[in-house]
């Protein structure tokens, strides 16, 4: 079997980000994924977190080693033809040139974009110094580059998730400098208020922003749009979902001995159906 060209890929996720909105939710298995992608949407992204709670394990401090990071993102890639992008959470590295190495190990997977974060994982310094922080985000830009890929590279200044004080203010003075560093998508997890998003919106203008809607809320698509949001990813709120349906059952069982819960599955007969056609589809496209 010839190597997948990835080109077509990346240039198709890189017009999604030029204008409009779109929305690249969060698969942490080739099922899910190929489910998602059934739906309509135009890409996906990974999920470190439900990653992560799928091998047993938190989503914290690499707590997944970066190999079974990428081997777990080239299985999200070869799933289905679109375009996906990496959570690779803050490289798996401390020091530039260690990111710039992990990020062209992220590039081969034929990923079409990826995120860096500037989060340290050390509870007394839960964040990156700005000057070191902006290092990391320029080397993954430089080794980007030098695939010569198109790959984007997505910007995260987690203020808002570690509890930093003022954490907007903090939040748009970080991603305008990893702008400036070379930063294709601005993104700053957590944003809760219309004020909020706009703000960084308007910050990093002409700059995408992704906008993270982990958490129920009023705001729709559509309103986002408005408030300038380029992209909408959901994190690991869908794999929580699937937790949620899951513990609630079991607890069910375990604690009452009850399988009442067992009302709200989805039929055993329309998720093999659906698996049995992406079979066929596969196959006969290989064919």
């Amino acid at each position: 079997m010839s190597p997948v060209d990835f080109s077509a890929r990346r240039m198709a996720f890189r017009r999604l980000h030029e204008s409009g909105c779109f929305v690249m939710p969060n698969p942490w298995d080739p099922g899910t994924a190929l489910y998602l992608a059934s739906l309509g949407f135009p890409a996906l992204a990974t999920t470190s977190s439900g990653f992560a709670f799928s091998r047993g394990l938190p989503d914290t401090d690499w707590a997944v080693p970066r190999d079974m990071v990428l081997a777990h993102i080239r299985e999200i890639v070869d799933a289905t033809d679109l375009p996906v992008n990496a959570d690779f959470e803050s490289g798996y590295a401390h020091e530039p040139e260690a990111v710039a190495e992990n990020v062209r190990l992220c590039v081969e997977t034929g990923v079409a974009g990826l995120s860096i974060e500037d989060a340290t994982g050390d509870r007394s310094t839960p964040l990156y110094d700005l000057t070191l922080a902006v290092e990391r985000i320029r080397a993954a830009r430089e080794a980007i580059d030098a695939t010569g890929t198109g790959v984007l590279l997505t910007a995260r200044a987690e203020c808002f998730l570690v509890g930093r004080p003022d954490p907007l203010k903090e939040s748009i003075r970080r991603l305008e400098a990893y702008a400036e560093a070379g930063a294709d998508v601005l993104y700053a997890p957590d944003l809760s208020t219309v004020e909020e998003i706009r703000a960084v919106v308007s910050a990093v203008s002409p700059k995408p922003v992704n906008v993270l809607m982990s958490a129920a809320t009023e705001l729709r698509v559509a309103d986002l749009a408005e408030l300038g949001a380029r992209r909408i990813s959901v994190g690991s709120a869908l794999a929580r979902a699937a937790w949620g349906g899951f513990t609630r059952a079991a607890e069910a069982i375990a604690r009452e001995g009850s399988f009442t819960l067992f009302a709200q599955n989805r039929p055993f007969s329309d998720i093999n159906a659906f698996f049995r056609e992406s079979v066929k589809a596969r196959q006969h496209k290989g064919s």
